[in-house]
């Protein structure tokens, strides 16, 4: 292997120097000035070891790592790639609600829209945007924003409001990244009357699975003898990865039930409730029931991570308290709620075929929440990592970056 080029002393000294100026920027404008001290000091010395370290850490920090495996998700991108060209027309003016790499921005002016407006509250991420834009040769027609859409203001960011919103702004149970509201300020301020919207609509599907796998990863039993049931109460609710999705997939033990119906282009921010019967269709181990979404983009183009999905979308399982051995026929009892941002499953009861249900007693329900963890959004305080449902990173102190 040949040996890496000698910096010379006076860049040492030099890039020594720009990695304690960016340990001692404040982390306030998302990072920005940090990262390029700390590009400047890679290019004077580019094995700098600290230098490498704390930008890789700035990076991760600020850039949420599922934003890669969402740009490759080639299935996600053709149908958003669909629905846009049949939704935007020639002379549309376009939102596009949460930037990214600009992908969908775009696909929007490849569509014809004559501008689109496409908003990225993180710093680092809006300027990636506008440099991948330029280099596709779109700088004219895509004007990044760099706030979030509820601070976008008709007259000074956008001249009028918009024709159509397009998002991609939902997670794995469609609430945890707060779409619901704002598209519900986005689809009220910022778009015309009868704006058209991608996507259009959304639902929330349950099914009980056999996920002999899931159960053991999440709650195992025992570990070298020693009984660990009294740590599972920490884990009702497995975040799975597609990884893992794809190397153990649960087995269907009956068909899905709706529970809720979104409507994102009249959207709203009541909260809802449901209780379902999931019936098993075949015999087996009841062990989680598995919460999935639907989304349909435009008319006959939808996405989802329903089990057949090999998408970059996790899943959400809510675990029984205690795996149960299922006949054909039987009957799980759920109790489903949400607000504008999170959900909540309690299984009420499992009864055998042909028993028929009982009231579920509240003082017997086990209710498995999702919540959507709230991350300080200060410089101050101490920072903690956001839950794997969080779509947009905080500021986090600068200690947590040091």
């Amino acid at each position: 292997m040949p040996a890496l080029p000698a910096q010379s002393p006076a860049a040492a000294v030099d890039a020594d120097h720009l990695v304690a100026l960016a340990k001692a920027t404040a982390l306030g404008d998302g990072g920005l000035q940090t990262a390029r001290l700390l590009n400047e000091a890679l290019a004077l010395d580019p094995q700098h070891h600290e230098a490498q370290i704390l930008r890789e850490r700035l990076y991760q920090t600020f850039v949420p790592r599922w934003h890669f495996p969402m740009l490759a998700d080639q299935a996600r991108n053709q149908a958003y790639a669909a629905a846009i060209a049949a939704k935007v027309r020639p002379g549309d003016i376009v939102l596009d609600v949460g930037c990214g790499a600009g992908l969908t921005a775009m696909l929007a002016a490849r569509a014809g829209a004559q501008h689109v407006y496409t908003c990225e509250q993180q710093p680092l991420i809006a300027e990636a945007a506008r440099q991948v834009i330029a280099r596709n040769g779109l700088a004219d027609r895509i004007t990044v924003i760099s706030k979030w859409s509820h601070e976008i203001v008709i007259g000074s960011d956008m001249p009028e409001p918009a024709d159509v919103v397009i998002s991609e702004i939902v997670d794995t149970v469609l609430l945890g990244e707060g779409a619901l509201a704002t598209l519900t300020h986005a689809m009220g301020a910022l778009a015309k009357p009868g704006a058209r919207a991608i996507p259009e609509t959304g639902r929330l599907l349950a099914q009980p699975v056999e996920a002999a796998h899931l159960a053991q990863q999440w709650q195992p039993q025992n570990a070298e003898g020693f009984d660990l049931s009294a740590f599972h109460h920490f884990a009702n609710v497995a975040q799975i990865t597609p990884g893992e999705f794809s190397a153990s997939p649960p087995r269907s033990l009956g068909p899905a039930q709706e529970l809720f119906t979104f409507d994102f282009t009249r959207p709203s921010i009541d909260p809802g409730h449901s209780q379902r019967r999931l019936t098993c269709a075949m015999p087996g181990t009841l062990h989680a029931v598995l919460v999935t979404f639907e989304m349909q983009l435009a008319e006959g183009i939808a996405v989802n991570n329903g089990l057949a999905s090999d998408g970059h979308w996790g899943r959400t399982a809510y675990l029984m308290e205690a795996p149960c051995a299922v006949k054909t026929g039987a009957v799980v009892s759920l109790t489903a709620q949400h607000d504008a941002a999170q959900l909540s499953l309690s299984i009420d009861s499992t009864r055998p075929a042909a028993t028929a249900p009982q009231p579920a007693q509240d003082s017997d329900a086990a209710i498995w929440l999702n919540p959507a963890w709230a991350v300080p959004q200060d410089t101050t305080g101490p920072w903690l990592p956001p839950a794997p449902s969080q779509d947009r990173p905080t500021i986090p102190s600068q200690a947590a970056f040091h």
